[in-house]
């Protein structure tokens, strides 16, 4: 169904235009470039009715090999084979002219993938239903939001009846009721025994559904097989680039980022860290691995029972958790001019894995701020645990049947 062999995919780059000209200008032996290997040597075979994934940093090469296998790239060596009607979702703003409507533009990509307008004019009233933008269906394309767009563009790619459907990571816009809808697709194209070759970063999607999953580094595969044991890998590989920020020195507090910090700076907080328990700093968190976050701060002014507390965000904004010592129950006392204060939180981060930002303040006992900094830290979680939501609250399932009456 698909074949890739020995691919690679060079590109030259160039500081300035005027290196590219001089390049071309066929004088003299020096160059203006350095090369660049996006891909190098990457073969793969897909059988028909396979899923299979392609996980890895940004970066190592996942958009560049879907586009060729779309044939909208050409590769520097090697050669790509497929057989039956490949339909591709790559980045926003691709497969679509911005000038017509959706309707216009769900008849053209049918055209450009060979089917009669009368075969989308049957599959029309499905792809609405699937896209549900309503009355945009009739108005440019260039008027949508990202997620009306990728809504039209995905409910087109799997109604031209393909036999192999490459989807990049172009879901990642869409809302949650439809990236629900498109798992459930996945599944039925699944039954059909269509083939299909898809980017993520939800890696208990990639668990979830697919057969095979290739974790790429670098432009070269580092590891092909069963998702789960691909995903340790590359789960191993993040934490192994964690070890580069575990040595690095304290921060003054003039440097502490923050994406807004305010208070009467009673006292100021000095130093921010999330810790593993060796003491070690960290960026990147294991989903249920035991952390400490350890919030340093110096008083300018006496304080009767002051407060410290931290506040855990996603990357939207939304609050998941926060505490302080009022409510842990530790309490303070009276903190003289010149007091530091070392304040330890430490929980089980059974957090899903995404993004996450955390704030910390210190606070008056009622409640008004000392020194409040909004997203001081952002952080990491990875894992490959399947679960929904923010928080893994690593249910148990009972059961028990009762047999039916003869």
């Amino acid at each position: 169904m698909l074949l890739v062999q020995n691919v690679s995919k060079l590109y030259r780059l160039y500081k300035t235009p005027l290196d590219r000209l001089r390049d071309a200008v066929p004088f003299g032996r020096r160059t203006h470039h350095t090369d660049f290997w996006a891909l190098q040597d990457v073969s793969l075979s897909v059988e028909r009715g396979e899923i299979v994934s392609l996980i890895g940093p940004n970066g190592c090469g996942k958009s560049t090999l879907l586009q060729i296998i779309s044939g909208i790239l050409q590769p520097t060596r090697g050669r790509v084979v497929t057989r039956g009607r490949v339909a591709a979702l790559l980045e926003l703003g691709a497969g679509f002219t911005p000038e017509f409507t959706g309707r216009e533009n769900v008849f053209l990509n049918g055209e450009i993938m060979g089917l009669s307008r009368v075969h989308m004019e049957r599959a029309l009233p499905s792809i609405e239903k699937f896209a549900e933008i309503g009355e945009f269906i009739n108005r440019p394309v260039k008027e949508y939001s990202s997620g009306m767009y990728v809504r039209l563009a995905f409910a087109t790619a799997i109604h031209v009846d393909p036999d192999i459907l490459i989807v990049d990571e172009a879901l990642a816009v869409g809302d949650a009721v439809f990236a629900n809808r498109c798992v459930r697709k996945f599944e039925e194209l699944r039954e059909k025994q269509t083939t299909i070759i898809f980017v993520s970063h939800d890696l208990g999607i990639v668990k979830q559904l697919s057969h095979r999953a290739i974790f790429l580094l670098h432009g070269k595969i580092q590891a092909e097989g069963d998702p789960k044991h691909v995903i340790d890998r590359y789960i191993g590989m993040v934490l192994e680039k964690q070890q580069s920020f575990r040595n690095e020195e304290r921060r003054s507090e003039n440097l502490l980022p923050s994406s807004f910090r305010h208070g009467d700076r009673s006292s100021e907080v000095l130093d921010v860290c999330m810790l593993d328990e060796k003491g070690r700093r960290l960026t990147i968190v294991e989903s249920g691995q035991c952390v400490v976050i350890q919030v340093r701060s110096i008083f300018h002014q006496m304080q009767d029972e002051p407060m410290v507390g931290i506040l855990i965000r996603t990357r939207i904004g939304m609050e998941v958790y926060g505490t302080n010592t009022l409510i842990e129950h530790a309490k303070l006392g009276i903190l003289e001019p010149g007091t530091e204060l070392l304040i330890e939180f430490h929980f089980d981060c059974w957090l899903t894995p995404q993004n996450y930002t955390l704030t910390v303040a210190t606070q008056h006992s009622d409640g008004s701020s000392h020194d409040w900094l909004d997203d001081v830290l952002q952080f990491e979680v990875v894992g490959a645990r399947v679960a929904s939501g923010v928080a893994d609250l690593q249910a148990r399932v009972t059961w028990n049947k009762t047999p039916a009456l003869p």
